[in-house]
């Protein structure tokens, strides 16, 4: 593949020129990275590169490239030099980022409560909706994803781009992980779906307690994952049953 120069970045006429083997990393990165948030691969998945190179229809170089820069992020892991895999998870590690998840998702559903308008709060209804339709239908990974698009529709509300690029960075750790709530750890709660407040107190525009619903949500629909956890010490030695996954295509074409 040739990489474009910034000189051949126009061409006579005006033309866009071809897009850099950069550019084509960044596109690929993006498109994984999302996919991690989205729980779209479980701990371990080991990616094959040729197979990934032909279903997003790129060269191999950028996908190398762009699962060496997940490695170096912690999203995935190299084994052995050679194979490239989903990161597993520690219980100690869950809890640490649970810890940071908390201080830095409250802040973001606080400042997003007075930001975040009517059609984003009916945006985060319907998502909530998927959401149990998919888990009482059995559709696992579909209520994993809808979960991360509820939580990332608020917290982008914020306006604050800093805070969810550092969010996003831990949903890429932690989205994976979050396929084993299915179908033994599914979220449960001593009333009603913390979701359901979330979004009472939205329309209420009560910052403090969007922020708190949020918290809550964490602890008490992560708590079975815990036990979860705690039984199989890391995520290398959990058993489950994964349907068949899907490479992601880049949402940009060369």
């Amino acid at each position: 593949m040739k990489v474009a120069s910034a000189d051949d970045n126009f061409l006579q006429g005006g033309a866009i020129g071809p897009v850099a083997r950069d550019s084509l990393t960044r596109i690929v990165y993006n498109n994984l990275r999302l996919a991690l948030m989205e729980g779209r691969f479980w701990p371990g998945h080991r990616f094959k590169i040729r197979e990934l190179a032909a279903s997003m229809h790129v060269s191999e170089t950028p996908i190398r490239e762009a699962l060496m820069q997940l490695v170096r992020a912690r999203a995935l892991e190299l084994i052995d030099g050679r194979s490239i895999i989903v990161a597993h998870m520690s219980l100690a590690q869950y809890l640490e980022l649970r810890t940071i998840r908390l201080f830095l998702e409250g802040l973001a559903a606080e400042r997003a409560t007075a930001r975040i308008d009517d059609e984003g709060i009916a945006q985060m209804t319907a998502l909530h909706a998927e959401l149990a339709a998919a888990e009482d239908e059995g559709r696992w990974s579909d209520a994993v994803r809808a979960n991360w698009r509820f939580h990332h529709r608020l917290y982008e509300a914020a306006d604050m781009p800093e805070l969810l690029a550092l969010l996003d960075d831990i949903w890429m750790r932690n989205g994976p992980l979050l396929n084993y709530h299915y179908p033994h750890a599914r979220p449960t709660y001593p009333g009603p779906h913390e979701h359901l407040r979330i979004l009472e107190r939205l329309r209420a525009r009560n910052g403090e307690g969007v922020r708190e619903a949020v918290q809550t949500d964490m602890i008490q629909g992560g708590e079975k994952l815990v036990k979860l956890l705690e039984s199989g010490g890391d995520t290398r030695n959990l058993a489950r049953e994964a349907g068949p996954q899907t490479e992601p295509r880049p949402r940009a074409s060369r």
